[in-house]
């Protein structure tokens, strides 16, 4: 059977959801326009969402409503906010809502990243709770109602939330448009009860996803953690064979989409002769010589990645095998993300830190085992690295899935590589007996898993590789839409 294409979404779209307006919400926009020398300019954001959305959005043609964080975006839309994207080929309409300083510090960098994010992702680091912060949660999420609600006024929509940033906007929006269908991916962990409880205002929160008619998580485990949370925290009716809460005569359906890649896209860039070429210019540029081996990462710099749990494996690695040193080299590209945040701002202190004490233990004057790269690398650039690496190593600590992965497993149009990866991903479910897996805070048991990704017999590689492949490319990014725009057609 073949699998989803932005062709067969887009007929799904015109089929199922005819005559309805569709609506997809976030809170980073899928581009922005920056001043740049006094000219405007288009920029792509580093975001998995983006690159998961953004094909989406394409096949349906709809409206995407989102934060505008760009120095130029006022200046690029038109009085009502709205813009055609993408710049080089535009399909579909952005919205940019405009926020003041203090509602992004308060709302963003404060409730969703400083509470909601270590809260969810249970990854040892304290929430903090603080009621500025809250009132500007529920200002931002009221705010992106009313900016909906003009948009749908008294028509037929269905509207797609994305993620923890608006966690209140769906009772906000039924309020205001209760003939809309509405959906909500939430796209990072949700934890069990126990956790959630220390919330302060754990039931506002539940109520305002409980205005949702579908709430997506990516595995059925957290979906099953929320319904347990809400049966503790408010007095509802619960619904377990149906996977359902009703609450307050409300309907809300709980199911599980893992969100997945353009895997035909990526595959297809990955087996270019741009991408060949660019390999061969990393070798000269960095003094990789044929027979190095080399291990990669790429990750936002969030201390829910496992960065300095990963070079301190890199360490292991080298002093438990030192005849790789010399022969090894460890690529880790990082994106900088919510310097804001004091959490990140130590986070980058402590790996600048690490990779400087692991290089200067291990470097010659032609070798350094460690190459960091700061910055927000291009796709292109990316699978170039992938397609050189023998290993690529995914070590979050908690993940609600990780879409690096499996962009790494599409890459690899050779059927070479392995993946090492963490345990506690969402896409561990789904690569379980194929990825090599790994617990990130165990460095010893990493260190052993980079030596068996290397001494790996090409046939079992090559094995695991075709079935992780054939996985992504039957679930991807189209499926997960297809999925659950299917499921929203049956509230229309």
């Amino acid at each position: 059977m073949p699998h989803e294409t932005a062709e067969s979404l887009r007929q799904l779209i015109r089929s199922r959801v005819r005559g309805h307006k569709f609506i997809a919400v976030s809170n980073r926009e899928p581009y922005m326009n920056v001043w740049r020398d006094g000219k405007l300019e288009w920029v792509r954001p580093a975001s998995g969402l983006v690159v998961a959305l953004d094909p989406v959005m394409r096949a349906s043609r709809g409206l995407w409503v989102a934060r505008g964080g760009g120095s130029a975006d006022i200046a690029a839309s038109d009085k009502h906010g709205l813009v055609d994207v993408p710049p080089d080929d535009p399909t579909y309409k952005l919205k940019r809502v405009e926020l003041t300083e203090e509602q992004e510090e308060n709302y963003y960098y404060g409730f969703a990243n400083s509470a909601l994010w270590p809260l969810c992702h249970v990854a040892y680091r304290s929430p903090v709770f603080r009621e500025e912060h809250w009132q500007a949660y529920k200002e931002v999420n009221e705010k992106f109602a009313e900016s909906i609600a003009e948009e749908i006024g008294n028509d037929q929509a269905l509207v797609f939330i994305q993620d923890y940033h608006f966690g209140l906007l769906p009772r906000f929006l039924r309020r205001l448009c209760p003939q809309a269908v509405i959906a909500h991916f939430w796209h990072i962990p949700w934890p069990n009860p126990e956790v959630f409880r220390i919330c302060p205002w754990k039931q506002d929160l539940l109520r305002g996803m409980l205005g949702n008619d579908l709430l997506g998580f990516h595995i059925r485990y957290y979906g099953s953690n929320f319904i347990a949370t809400v049966d503790r925290e408010l007095e509802a009716r619960i619904d377990r064979e149906q996977a359902a809460i009703i609450y307050r005569r409300h309907m809300t359906k709980i199911r599980a989409f893992p969100i997945s890649i353009d895997f035909d896209a990526v595959a297809r860039e990955a087996a270019s002769e741009t991408t060949e070429q660019r390999m061969e210019t990393i070798r000269k540029q960095y003094g990789i010589e044929e027979d190095m081996i080399v291990g990669v990462g790429a990750d936002r710099i969030d201390y829910t990645k496992g960065l300095p749990e990963r070079i301190e494996a890199v360490d292991r690695f080298l002093d438990r095998y030192p005849e790789y040193r010399g022969r090894f080299v460890f690529f880790q590209a990082g994106v900088p993300s919510r310097t804001h945040v004091e959490a990140y701002r130590r986070l980058n202190e402590l790996l600048d830190e690490t990779v400087e004490r692991v290089n200067a233990k291990y470097s010659t004057e032609h070798w350094r085992p460690i190459i960091f790269v700061r910055e927000h690398l291009p796709l292109s650039e990316l699978l170039a690295w992938y397609r050189l690496a023998r290993f690529a190593m995914v070590t979050s600590l908690h993940d609600g899935m990780n879409l690096v992965a499996k962009e790494f497993v599409a890459s690899r149009v050779d059927g070479q590589g392995v993946l090492l990866l963490s345990r506690f991903t969402g896409v561990a479910r789904q690569f379980h007996g194929d990825a090599v897996l790994i617990n990130p805070y165990a460095t010893d048991e990493v260190a052993t898993a980079m030596h068996r990704a290397i001494l790996m017999d090409p046939d079992e590689v090559r094995r695991r590789m075709c079935k992780m492949r054939d996985q992504v490319r039957e679930n991807n990014v189209y499926k997960w839409a297809a999925d659950i725009v299917r499921k929203l057609a049956k509230f229309v």
